[in-house]
């Protein structure tokens, strides 16, 4: 849920001294951290930065909104003349509705499960954390079934599936040939392509060429959906960010970080070095701990 494009071209008048706050996501992309780290910003991450409640707070509006596109877009696709299995989502009476498959139950993947079957589809949410199978399970009752996410699993729910809403990396389920076992026809709408996708024919696209086929499957990769929906992204995200900008404006960013554990944790480069954990690890790059980057002592 990242815009690379505008970034790509301002990252070249960053310099020491200044501070990025955005999204980043830095993990799969070498080049834009190795540039970051030359030119002596300070980047904060919005989908690092925490919350009390162990959430990623500036995150979650953008998964909620990818979330809720996801089955609109994909009952979009699934119709004849964009290449889908010519199906309503929500069927017919006397004929069944659309069978949906949604992988992982996080924000995303709770969202998109509840416009699903808001819109009559058939729908399944399958994900490995138990608790997060009862929430769902509690929140959206009968109108969706639960289902432990195993390979075989997955697997089998994929290929029967009208349409796949991927909210999750599922290690082991992203061969090309479960694709290739898909009915033609049935749309992936994979939101999480960007940290990498759930299938290994996925691959990104952007709003103006959103789709591409493989093996007769419809695959709906674009990194940035909720650009799709530019004034309701901006309010939701205005909304989580605005208490973090007037903390950074009102006491500088030194000050800030200093004072707010969660802010920190967004800090994902400073002064060269590497202060978030899972970029370093990503990238096989050194990790400099945020605390020690900022000499902050918690005496």
């Amino acid at each position: 849920m990242k815009v690379k494009e505008p970034l790509a071209a301002e990252r070249k008048k960053l310099s020491s001294g200044q501070v990025l706050f955005t999204y980043l996501h830095l993990a799969p992309d070498r080049a834009q951290t190795e540039e970051l780290m030359a030119r002596g910003v300070t980047a904060i991450a919005y989908e690092t930065a925490t919350s009390q409640q162990g959430t990623l707070p500036l995150l979650m509006p953008m998964s909620e909104i990818a979330g809720r596109m996801a089955p609109q877009v994909g009952a979009h696709y699934l119709e004849k003349q964009n290449g889908g299995r010519s199906v309503l989502l929500a069927g017919a009476p006397g004929v069944a509705a659309a069978t949906v498959v949604v992988l992982g139950g996080g924000v995303a993947g709770t969202n998109a499960a509840q416009v699903a079957s808001g819109m009559g589809a058939d729908v399944t949410v399958l994900d490995r954390n138990p608790e997060a199978l009862r929430r769902i399970a509690g929140q959206l009752g009968g109108r969706v079934r639960t289902l432990f996410s195993t390979r075989d699993v997955v697997e089998l729910l994929c290929r029967r599936a009208d349409l796949v809403i991927a909210t999750v990396l599922v290690p082991g389920a992203t061969a090309a040939q479960a694709v290739k076992a898909m009915k033609p026809g049935t749309v992936i709408v994979d939101v999480a392509i960007d940290q990498g996708g759930c299938a290994e024919t996925s691959r990104p696209t952007t709003h103006s060429h959103p789709t591409f086929v493989v093996d007769n499957v419809v695959h709906y990769c674009v990194t940035n959906m909720p650009g799709a929906v530019p004034r309701t992204s901006t309010f939701a995200l205005t909304n989580a960010t605005t208490s973090f900008i007037l903390a950074l404006a009102d006491k500088g960013w030194r000050c800030a970080l200093h004072d707010d554990l969660h802010l920190r944790n967004g800090l994902n480069v400073r002064n060269g070095q590497i202060t978030c954990r899972a970029v370093a690890d990503a990238l096989k790059l050194p990790y400099t701990p945020a605390d020690q980057a900022l000499h902050v002592s918690h005496q």
